[in-house]
């Protein structure tokens, strides 16, 4: 059925302003901008809390945020951009494009990595955070794309490559750095350098003016905040927030957004507004054009991994670059199947449900609750509950 024909957009707008303001007033979260497009029009937008709570600057609409993983989608329709253009393949080999990127298994053996596991996440790879505390990404001086090692995207690789995979690409799905190293074919391809690859691949051609790699207007930069009780502390400048039990966590730079030095990590490293991501939603939610044919956005949105399992993501799928919802009820969601839905450390989720032609954005300054706290369950349940009266 399609609520989205007959909802009352006072009584969406009514359940999203009732989740924001309690999540504020709990002081799990300091600031936020939340945009909801239905049918490519934006139903509900609003701005609330501080973009900087200790200079008591308000959160504006057309905040920018530290992107993190919100940069992998974005990253990946680039790269799918030039599939479409006939200039990259799914299945190339990635030691095709990057001779020098041929990491091994752990018996020694040579493993044949393509550009797909590298958008399915089913590489080999992990992230330096989900691994124990000093565990072999940590040895070999990995970096997530979220600090500031002081280190080019090719020492990065080098160093990754160094690490024996966790297992034979194809066989198993875990979330990683991938999205870095289709960063560095998206380059050799290209012959430019990432930043400006994205740029005349995606963000140039519909608009999104505010994304790039580095904060293009540092005074609508956003605060970093993790959450602390009594209420969330600011982000110091090389700061690091728990995750999982028994994981490294995460190592932070904020001011990774302002040093046009740092190299661009395609998974982690952009910088960008609600309104902008957004753009890109409804581009892709809308079959692609003028980025990428139907086709592609199809193979994107449709899961390519089978049935191995998804650990934290019960119930999904992943298609290339981004998730897709398989089972409502083992997700515990009221999302239609086949909705996409990923997030970003600094404090971010979005996701888009094509069966209601819905998008949501939500971008908030606070790691973790705005990335995987209780605000997006609550968020999610006003959205549908707003959309079914």
């Amino acid at each position: 059925m399609l609520h989205t024909n007959k909802f009352s957009s006072e009584r969406l707008a009514g359940r999203i302003d009732e989740v924001i303001d309690q999540t504020l007033a709990d002081k799990r979260l300091v600031g936020a901008v939340i945009k909801v497009a239905i049918d490519g029009k934006v139903v509900y937008s609003r701005a609330a809390g501080y973009a900087d709570r200790e200079m008591n600057r308000l959160m504006r609409e057309d905040a920018l945020f530290r992107l993190a993983s919100v940069t992998k989608p974005i990253v990946t329709t680039a790269a799918l951009a030039l599939v479409g253009q006939g200039l990259l393949k799914l299945d190339d080999r990635v030691d095709h494009w990057l001779p020098n990127f041929q990491p091994r298994l752990q018996n020694g053996e040579f493993a044949l990595l393509t550009v797909r596991h590298l958008m399915t996440h089913t590489a080999g790879l992990t992230y330096r955070f989900f691994q124990e505390e000093n565990g072999s990404y940590h040895q070999a001086g990995v970096s997530d794309g979220m600090d500031q090692p002081g280190i080019s995207l090719e020492e990065n690789l080098i160093r990754l490559a160094s690490v024996p995979l966790l297992y034979t690409p194809g066989t198993e799905w875990k979330y990683s750095i991938a999205t870095d190293v289709l960063g560095a074919v998206i380059e050799k391809v290209t012959g430019t350098p990432l930043s400006e690859a994205v740029h005349s691949l995606v963000t140039k051609p519909i608009g999104m003016s505010d994304t790039s790699f580095i904060a293009i207007d540092p005074e609508r930069l956003t605060t970093a905040y993790t959450n602390e009780v009594p209420e969330p502390r600011p982000l110091l400048e090389h700061d690091s927030i728990p995750f999982l039990e028994g994981t490294a966590g995460f190592r932070l730079s904020p001011r990774r957004a302002l040093d046009d030095t740092a190299y661009p990590s395609g998974g982690a490293g952009m910088i960008g507004s609600a309104d902008d991501f957004l753009v890109l939603l409804e581009t892709l939610r809308n079959g692609g054009a003028p980025l990428l044919p139907q086709s592609l956005v199809h193979e994107m949105s449709t899961n390519q991994i089978g049935d191995l399992p998804m650990a934290f993501w019960p119930g999904r799928g992943f298609g290339l670059g981004i998730t897709v919802l398989k089972d409502p009820v083992s997700a515990n969601t009221p999302e239609s199947p086949g909705t996409w839905r990923m997030g970003g450390t600094y404090g971010h989720s979005w996701f888009v449900d094509p069966n209601q032609r819905l998008s949501v954005v939500a971008f908030t300054n606070t790691a973790l609750e705005g990335m995987s706290g209780q605000f997006t369950v609550d968020l999610c349940d006003a959205v549908y509950d707003g959309l079914n009266k």
